[in-house]
């Protein structure tokens, strides 16, 4: 069986260094709040290029706290809208609706799977405050058009970074584009910890000081409650793990970049759309900019590719099979119709890719595609 993404040949990969690491935490017998968090926040804000970085509990909560201090700091309130990319996660809808704002969907571009920079401005209302952008799929997703936007309209520029870590715009890093940007180290991302865990980056001072108190339980000082806080810290073991992955996480994505560029020039199938970056280039030296944190193909019959694949030993996933404006938990948007969205999330199929996967595996993936017919 070829694996989707093999975290334990992952972490394999990485020891004595990881055993080390949790190992220096427990015997140092301090699990929250201590010196390897702190370490990781330093050396994380100087890999995105920010001048403050939070650990928080996941990727979720980063979010979720980026828009609760708006709120606390009196720059978003209650109704406002948020524009944000029909296509994402729910997880960056959610963050939205739990602070009591209102998601405003827009369709993707199809060719990059990311927010239309096209269509996000017939959106924009007196109430709109704020546009979410998801580097979906760890693909950048900053273009001029969106800058120009946040520029002419005032708006707060929120990166929800969770799939991108270390992708590029220009010579900027993702994360570090807007006025903030959430991470997160679920197991599975480029880097990832051993549980949940996150991240908030910003160069603001008072939004950095604010959502560290609120992550806090709204606590500058202990036993000291300022604001209506949480409880959503990233722990010591949690971040030791993190420090000893992040230094190869560049040469991890550039691994990816090479599964993602033998998939694009090998994978000749007609009934197989690949990721648009091979229309984009002259040649197959890819962007950069991407991380291939998922390499997504899309076919008009997905699950019967999909179960061909597994047939024949080829683990794969669906990235995302629900829309979230057809989630039950939004059913006020199921009569909603986002046709670029459905088809999407109808079509696609994430094919395996990690930084442990072999060049046979690869060509064994690219072989078994080749021979599917409907």
């Amino acid at each position: 069986m070829i694996k989707f993404l093999d975290l334990k040949a992952i972490n394999d990969s990485f020891e004595p260094e990881l055993s080390e690491a949790i190992k220096r935490v427990l015997d140092a017998g301090w699990y929250l709040l201590g010196n390897e968090v702190k370490s990781f926040e330093q050396e994380y804000a100087d890999y995105v290029g920010t001048k403050h970085c939070i650990g928080v509990a996941n990727g979720l909560d980063a979010l979720r706290l980026i828009l609760k201090a708006y709120i606390v700091m009196g720059i978003l309130k209650e109704g406002d809208e948020i524009i944000v990319p029909a296509n994402t996660f729910i997880a960056s809808i959610l963050a939205i609706s739990d602070n009591g704002l209102i998601p405003i969907l827009v369709e993707p571009d199809i060719s990059t799977y990311n927010i239309d920079p096209l269509k996000i401005e017939e959106k924009i209302t007196e109430r709109t405050k704020g546009v979410m952008l998801v580097h979906l799929y760890g693909k950048n997703a900053m273009h001029h058009e969106i800058q120009r936007l946040v520029d002419k309209y005032n708006l707060k520029l929120i990166e929800d970074n969770a799939q991108a870590i270390g992708a590029y715009y220009g010579v900027k890093r993702t994360g570090s584009l807007g006025n903030a940007a959430g991470h997160s180290f679920y197991p599975g991302k480029n880097l990832g910890c051993l549980g949940d865990g996150g991240a908030v980056t910003t160069d603001d001072d008072e939004l950095a000081s604010v959502i560290r108190a609120l992550a806090n339980y709204g606590s500058k000082n202990k036993y000291k409650n300022d604001y209506k806080g949480l409880n959503s810290r990233l722990d010591e073991i949690q971040a030791a793990i993190l420090r000893i992955k992040l230094p190869r996480l560049d040469a991890d994505n550039q691994h990816r970049r090479e599964i993602a560029k033998d998939y694009l020039k090998n994978i000749k199938s007609q009934i197989i759309s690949l990721p648009k970056q091979i229309l984009e280039l002259k040649t197959l030296n890819l962007e950069p900019s991407h991380v291939w944190h998922l390499f997504v193909i899309r076919t008009l019959d997905r699950d019967k590719l999909q179960q061909y694949l597994t047939d024949n030993g080829i683990q794969t996933l669906s990235h995302y099979p629900i829309p979230p404006h057809k989630q039950l938990a939004y059913k006020e948007w199921n009569g909603l119709s986002f046709p670029i969205t459905e088809q999407i999330h109808n079509e696609v199929l994430s094919l395996p890719i990690s930084p442990v996967m072999t060049d046979q595996e690869v060509l064994e993936v690219v072989k078994k595609i080749n021979n599917y017919t409907f």
